[in-house]
Order: structure tokens, then sequence, then C-alpha cells
């Protein structure tokens, strides 16, 4: 009577060496894609973030100057002040060095400046004139305010004719 051993078909180390460091590279790719796109997100919500702001921040200076009683024609392409119709002396400036946008009330000095956007790369105001009567009036106002975060930059642009030097 001849003795068989019971032999059953199985993977070889070899093999199963060679599936665990497979499915190792596997993992690692997705991992890395995985942490990609966390990164990707995280800068696109500070983005969103950054723009919506400026936006915020534009919507504030149009309305104000829309309404305004007086903006003052010789402040610099960095600046704009403005007497608002409520009486308020406000500055409306950005800051090259700490790269914000920022809103002074002229009136109370006491006060600090009012941040109104961060991450700011850059920010003009190019005021058009006419005069009236001898007097050199502001009729429109275009801001242009570029903010930038990380290596994203987006352009925001806005208008605003200011209403009682409208002809």
């Amino acid at each position: 009577m001849r003795h068989r051993p019971n032999m059953r078909r199985a993977f070889t180390m070899i093999e199963l060496l060679l599936v665990v460091a497979i499915t190792s590279i596997l993992l690692a790719a997705v991992a890395m894609a995985f942490n990609a796109q966390a990164f990707n997100l995280r800068q696109n919500e500070q983005m969103l973030k950054t723009l919506n702001q400026a936006r915020q921040a534009m919507l504030r200076l149009t309305t104000q100057l829309r309404t305004a009683d007086f903006v003052d024609p010789d402040t610099a392409a960095g600046s704009c002040r403005l007497i608002t119709a409520d009486g308020e002396d406000l500055t409306y400036s950005y800051n090259a060095g700490d790269r914000k946008l920022y809103l002074t009330t002229n009136d109370d000095l006491s006060d600090p400046d009012y941040v109104l956007c961060d991450n700011v790369a850059s920010a003009t105001f190019q005021k058009t004139t006419f005069v009236d009567g001898g007097q050199t009036k502001v009729k429109y106002v275009r801001i242009t305010a570029t903010v930038s975060l990380g290596d994203t930059q987006q352009t925001v642009h806005a208008a605003a004719a200011i209403r009682r030097n409208l002809k």
C-alpha cells in the first residue's frame, strides 16, 4: 500500500511577498492622490474665503461711494477718501507692506483701522474727474483689487458713479 501525503496547492512565500509589494505600491499611490486632493481642497477653501472677503469689501466700498457727499480727487491711487451721506469722513487704503485693504474712520482717530480684506497683492482706485464751477469733482471711481494665496491670484473689479456728481 502506497501512502500519499495529503498535499494541497498553496501560494509560495515569494508569491505572497510579490502580492504584498504590489498592494503596497498601489496603496501608496492612492494615499498620495488622497493627500493631494485634501491639500487642494484646503487651498481652494482659503482662496474662496479670501475672494469672498474681497467681494464684500468691494460691495461696501461701491455702496458708500455711490451715495457719498464728497470724494477727494487728490488722494493717491492706492487710497480713496470720501465723506458719506451720513457725514462720516472715511478713507479706504491699500497697504502693500502687510497686503491688506483698510477702512479708516478719519473722524475718530482713536479707533483702530478696520481690515476689509487680507491677502491683497495690489489695489488701485482710479478716479475720473470733471470741473464744475472751478471745483474738481470725482464723477466715478474704478476699483481693482488682486487677491493672492500661494500661487493663485484672482482680480476683482468694481466701479461706482458718484450719484451727486452725475450730470
